[in-house]
C-alpha cells in the first residue's frame, strides 16, 4: 500500500478509570488543517491502561486513508509500548521480559495492526499539567464515564 501523506493529522488521546479495574472511559481529539473532531467511549469494567490503548485505537481507526499522524498521549505505557517494546514482544511471541504473557496483548496487536497503514510519531505529554489538548481529552474520557454510569443507572 502506497503511503501518501502530504498532510499531518494531530491526535491527542487519554484514558481514565474509576478504580483500577472499574468503569472506564477514553477520549481522543483529532485535528486536521484546523478542523477538530472529538471521540470518546465507555466500558463498564476495565483498566486505565486498556482505556489509554482504546483511545489510540479508536482515533487511528477514524483515519479513512493512509495518514501521517502525530499522536500525543500522557501514557508512557502507550508511547513506550509502540515505540520501544512492541518489536521485542512480537519477537518473543507476545511474552514480556519475564517470559510472561504481555498484558493487554489483544489491544496491542490491534493497535499495531492499525498503525501499519500510517506513519505515526508517538509523543508523550505530561498529564494534568495545563496542556490544553491533553486536558480536553481527559475531560472527554471522564465525561464518557459519567454518561456511561448514568445510562447504566437508568437501565437497572
Amino acid at each position: 500500500m502506497k503511503k501518501d501523506h502530504t498532510d499531518v493529522v494531530e491526535i491527542y488521546t487519554d484514558g481514565a478509570c474509576r478504580g483500577n479495574p472499574g468503569p472506564g472511559g477514553w477520549g481522543a481529539l483529532l485535528r486536521y488543517k484546523g478542523v477538530e473532531k472529538e471521540l470518546s467511549g465507555f466500558e463498564t469494567r476495565t483498566t486505565n491502561n486498556r482505556m489509554e490503548l482504546m483511545a489510540a485505537i479508536r482515533a487511528i481507526e477514524a483515519m479513512k486513508k493512509p495518514t501521517r499522524i502525530e499522536l500525543y498521549t500522557d501514557s508512557q505505557y502507550v508511547k513506550k509500548g509502540m515505540s520501544e517494546w512492541i518489536s521485542g514482544w512480537k519477537a518473543k511471541g507476545w511474552k514480556n521480559s519475564k517470559k510472561e504473557p504481555v498484558a493487554n496483548a489483544d489491544l496491542w496487536q490491534e493497535l499495531e495492526a492499525l498503525s501499519q497503514n500510517h506513519t505515526i510519531s508517538w509523543h508523550w505529554v505530561k498529564g494534568h499539567s495545563g496542556h490544553p489538548e491533553n486536558d480536553r481529552v481527559d475531560q472527554l474520557a471522564n465525561e464518557a464515564i459519567d454518561l456511561g454510569l448514568e445510562t447504566l443507572a437508568h437501565h437497572t
